[in-house]
């Protein structure tokens, strides 16, 4: 049998050497359309949901961090209240807009931003007049840092921005690093708004972040049934039952444009301190027999002075009108009523009607007068005389009420007007460079006050006294360091007449207070009438609210634009990515034979 043939090995074909180069540039295009075919086949796999995924993560990483992405702060709401049927302060509790400051050309529907240091009211009424949505003040951290001339400048504005019934929620809110960064870059992307060039004001638009101020709360809503609350105490006079009384006042109520911020250092904190001071110290004087005065002493802390003394005119009518058993029915000596004892060189007299001599009302100013001239001659003292105004809507002192019922009485302070900013402002604490209570000042009008009462309650003039002789030295002298406590006490809250509640922890401490030196001590209590009631207290006063970073409508349509920009150029470089590549191929090659 004849062997297989052996396999033909295969010829191998060698080209010319001009015919090389081309069929080396045929191979390497057939090996790239084999990457080409492979790449397209890959692309063609790649899911279209990863385009559309891609914008968005790359906005979570570049976006900012949650934690400064927004702020929440507490915010004070101004008043809200209504008097005699009239409405007072702002009206609206509720806030979801766009921060601006007051650099801004458009304010309408925008929550206009302000600082106290740079606060002007006719900034404030520009925002108002251009239908704002809604104003936040911001307080600094201490009234200390902040010069004299502007807190007076915003202690007589106070009354202005609540005589005026304000549509739009008006908020204060006390400074801190991060409130303070939302102002300011509130503030450059406003003034930005000025610019010339309307390309230039675009860009920044869009550029810029901005903030959505929102708050918690709800839509405020009247108080029903709110009881304002009064603490009175006696000492009880040696001697018959016919005995003159003397009857001390002073309201303990604050008062400002925010009641969360009203802590009422001198109005009327100082008068509620003097008033304390001298339960203390006669509380001695009747504990022993040789030194028990033939006068009644009433002491009275009233509430809702500053709502034209609700609290006073109610424990009036009680006492006169529902009563048989009252001490102001008998025989009321005068009604000495305290208020803004804290500062100045000054003590006036307020009156409705001069004294009459042979009065014990011209006694006490004898004495005052006697008492200031040669123990004090450094302080300037005064009668002030002011009939009473039954046509306005407040009455300027507390003494008017108990004048209205024919009860002789006065004030005394240290201010010449009702009128006077320190009264009603949330500037009166005991921090404030313009507004501070002096403690050698409060005492040293306590003194005057209680050497005076005195010499008129044991006729020490008549005796022969001198005028220049103290009588509370020693063991019965006026206590500075427990003054500058009960002071520190009573400006640690705001004694707004809406905020004391009558089972709260103020009034349960002031009637422990009075309880230590005083009998019969017991609360008095005022309710609105439901019918036609003379006040009215609306509750949303503190809130929280934050500031959301956000970006104007404007970045929504150009970040859409990009966004779809970004699709085409990646659906068209998809379609046609073979002569995407071939372009890029020639490129890289003229590069290379370049």
């Amino acid at each position: 049998a004849s062997a297989a043939a052996p396999p033909r090995r295969a010829k191998r074909l060698r080209l010319p050497a001009a015919a090389r180069p081309a069929a080396a540039a045929a191979m390497l295009e057939e090996a790239g359309e084999e990457v080409l075919g492979s790449v397209l086949l890959k692309a063609s796999c790649l899911p279209l949901s990863f385009l559309l995924v891609l914008p968005a993560v790359l906005l979570l990483l570049l976006g900012p961090p949650p934690a400064s992405a927004a702020h929440e702060f507490t915010v004070y709401r101004m008043q809200q209240y209504e008097l005699g049927g009239q409405a007072y302060g702002t009206r609206n509790a509720v806030l979801n807009t766009e921060a601006r400051t007051v650099e801004a050309d458009v304010l309408s529907r925008r929550c206009v931003m302000m600082r106290l240091m740079d606060f002007s009211y006719e900034q404030y009424q520009k925002a108002l007049r251009q239908s704002a949505g809604a104003v936040v003040i911001i307080l600094p951290q201490s009234m200390s840092s902040v010069p004299q001339d502007v807190i007076r400048q915003f202690m007589e504005r106070e009354p202005e921005m609540l005589a005026m019934e304000t549509i739009v929620p008006v908020y204060f809110a006390v400074e801190d690093d991060e409130l303070l960064s939302i102002y300011e870059q509130t503030q450059a992307a406003s003034a930005s708004q000025g610019s010339a060039s309307a390309a230039e004001v675009l860009l920044h638009t869009a550029t810029a972040n901005g903030f959505q101020m929102v708050t918690s709360g709800a839509q405020s809503k009247a108080i029903s049934d709110w009881q304002i609350t009064s603490v009175e105490g006696r000492l009880t006079g040696l001697g018959g039952e016919d005995l003159p009384t003397i009857v001390i006042v002073a309201h303990y109520d604050s008062f400002g444009v925010a009641p969360w911020l009203s802590h009422g250092a001198d109005s009327n904190g100082s008068g509620v301190a003097v008033l304390l001071e001298l339960a203390r110290l006669f509380s001695r004087l009747y504990t022993y027999k040789r030194t028990h005065a033939g006068y009644n002493l009433l002491f009275f802390a009233s509430g809702g002075g500053k709502f034209n003394y609700q609290g006073t005119k109610r424990w009036l009518e009680d006492n006169l009108d529902h009563t048989d058993s009252s001490l102001l029915q008998d025989n009321v000596a005068f009604v000495l009523c305290l208020d803004t004892l804290g500062r100045g060189n000054s003590l006036h007299l307020h009156v409705s009607k001069p004294p009459k001599e042979g009065t014990f009302q011209h006694a006490f100013l004898k004495e005052l007068e006697l008492v200031v001239a040669s123990q004090f001659p450094e302080v300037k003292f005064s009668m002030v005389h002011k009939k009473i105004n039954l046509a306005e809507d407040m009455l300027a002192w507390e003494h008017e009420r108990f004048a209205i019922r024919r009860l002789p009485a006065f004030t005394v302070s240290h201010l010449e007007s009702h009128r006077d900013g320190p009264r009603n402002s949330i500037m009166d604490v005991r921090s404030a460079s313009g507004a501070r209570v002096d403690s050698r000042v409060l005492t040293r009008n306590t003194r005057i006050v209680i050497e005076a009462l005195t010499r008129v309650i044991y006729n020490l003039t008549e005796k022969g006294v001198p005028a220049d002789l103290q009588v509370f030295t020693e063991q019965m002298q006026i206590q500075q360091e427990q003054m500058e406590s009960v002071m520190d006490w009573l400006t640690s809250q705001p004694r707004a007449a809406q905020l004391v509640d009558k089972e709260g922890p103020f009034i349960s401490t002031l009637e422990y207070y009075m309880s230590r030196y005083l009998k019969d001590v017991k609360q008095h209590h005022v309710k609105a009438d439901k019918r036609d009631p003379e006040f009215v207290f609306y509750d949303q006063l503190k809130q929280m609210m934050n500031a959301y970073r956000v970006k104007p409508a404007i970045f929504d349509l150009l970040l859409a634009l990009c966004i779809a920009a970004y699709l085409g150029v990646a659906y068209v470089a998809v379609q046609h990515f073979g002569l995407l590549y071939k372009l890029v191929q020639r490129l890289s090659l003229k590069s290379k034979q370049q």
